[in-house]
């Protein structure tokens, strides 16, 4: 039996939930400006599919890197981490 690769996860916010079984979740990082130190926030968007349509914008979720989907959704829900108030 062959062992299968590990899996990216990210944790994020769903910022659209518009389209049919997907969501697109936004991550954003603090990353420190490597000449000034200033630290800037940085914003990485992923396309999810969420098979039963159950995300709200603005609820913190957990995706997993799955096999491609479509053109651009290469990413699965996880998990709903908490819903949006």
């Amino acid at each position: 039996m062959e062992k299968r690769n590990l899996r990216k996860e990210r944790i994020g916010v769903v910022t659209s939930n518009k389209m049919e079984k997907s969501i697109v979740v936004s991550e954003v990082k603090k990353v420190k400006h490597p000449m000034y130190g200033k630290f800037v926030l940085k914003t990485k968007k992923y396309v999810a599919h969420d098979e039963k349509n159950d995300c709200n914008e603005g609820d913190t979720v957990k995706i997993m890197e799955t096999r491609p989907m479509s053109k651009t959704k290469c990413w699965r829900l996880v998990e709903i981490i908490e819903r949006a108030k």
